[in-house]
């Protein structure tokens, strides 16, 4: 059976779109808007039109793991905990360095089309149960792009709010209002790839830069915790003037979204120029402490980025949460968030367990 078929066979009709004339719709998962004609499909090709209806993904899953919340990365969102995650096929960009091309590409990269082996047909309800056994906290879309299969993850939410578990959404953040408001009721974190502030670089990767601004801010407005990262790739998006603008950016919404810069390795289809160095990566986060940002955060350089692993209070600048890479070694935040030293409440959703974090002991993803 062809992945096509296959993936057509796991779908459910879909919410985000309206209807048009001649059997025709326009989709609004995402950025693109989609005009979707009878038979045809979306950018992201696992979004179809079916007679007049929208039929989108449902009912699989492609990736599942249980992972360290910070591996997301999300260092500000119940640190300490991990979260069962969950990935399906497609996206609505084409990065030629996507590190998970193998899933996001698929139905638009004949090289991904193997990826049909890894479809595991399940339900709301049993993902739900499986990160209560699991002893995961947080369950989290991610691996391809979560916004082609909002309706999906929204689904799997609401089951998982029944059970009080939290929810997030690691995303490129080309999303809609529309999307974002139908989300909003259930989801509890989102992070955001800030790719660029360059919109020329954005249509190359498939996107629109002013999508993902919109998006930033209003994910900020909706009071969903927001994280956001920007994968540092040499002579893309890493020269000073960009990475102001960025931080910038940032620190005009709110001085306390964590800010995330994180190195780059060569793969998929860009397999020439430099990876990311330390000295460039701490040089992109020295850039986001001046802008004015409080939470700055180096990635994908374990043990190597220093301080910029570590949160430390905005108020008397101690070190509250140390890390390397995924595992924590020092948590010493209170039970309401706060700073020990000074009372300053430290931005972020926290555990109201604190003496309960693992330290020392994650970092390790275990398949599910």
């Amino acid at each position: 059976m062809s992945l096509a078929k296959k993936l057509d066979a796991l779908t459910a009709p879909g919410v985000l779109y309206e209807k048009l004339a001649n059997n025709a719709l326009r989709c609004f998962a995402c950025g693109h808007r989609c005009l979707i004609r009878e038979g045809k499909r979306g950018i992201c090709q696992v979004r179809f039109n079916e007679s007049g209806e929208l039929r989108v993904p449902s009912g699989y899953v492609a990736a599942l793991q249980v992972d360290p919340i910070e591996k997301k990365p999300l260092y500000h969102f119940l640190s300490g905990e991990n979260a069962l995650s969950f990935g399906m096929l497609g996206c609505d960009l084409h990065c030629d360095y996507c590190q998970n091309w193998y899933t996001s590409q698929a139905m638009r990269d004949p090289a991904s089309d193997n990826a049909g082996r890894l479809i595991r047909k399940v339900n709301a309800k049993d993902l739900v149960s499986l990160a209560q056994r699991s002893g995961a906290k947080i369950i989290a879309s991610t691996y391809n792009e979560p916004l082609i299969t909002t309706e999906w993850a929204v689904e799997i939410f609401k089951e998982a709010k029944k059970v009080g578990l939290k929810t997030a959404f690691i995303s490129n953040g080309h999303a809609t209002p529309e999307t974002l408001k139908y989300l909003h009721p259930y989801l509890d974190a989102y992070k955001i790839d800030l790719k660029s502030m360059q919109d020329k670089n954005y249509r190359q990767l498939g996107g629109v830069l002013q999508n993902v601004l919109d998006s930033i801010k209003y994910v900020h407005e909706l009071g969903i915790w927001l994280e956001v990262v920007t994968l540092v790739v040499p002579d893309f998006n890493d020269s000073d003037e960009e990475l102001w603008d960025t931080a910038r950016f940032l620190a005009g919404i709110s001085p306390n979204i964590p800010w995330h810069v994180t190195a780059y390795h060569r793969d998929y289809k860009r397999q020439s120029g430099d990876n990311t160095s330390v000295d460039s990566l701490i040089r992109a986060a020295d850039i986001g402490r001046e802008a004015g940002l409080n939470y700055v955060y180096a990635g994908n350089a374990h043990g190597l980025a220093g301080e910029y692993e570590t949160t430390h209070c905005s108020n008397c600048h101690k070190a509250l949460i140390t890390r390397r890479g995924f595992v924590i070694g020092d948590y010493q935040l209170t039970n309401e968030g706060k700073c020990p030293h000074c009372a300053t409440k430290v931005a972020g959703v926290w555990t109201d367990k604190a003496q309960n974090v693992n330290l020392n002991e994650g970092g390790v993803p275990r398949l599910v």
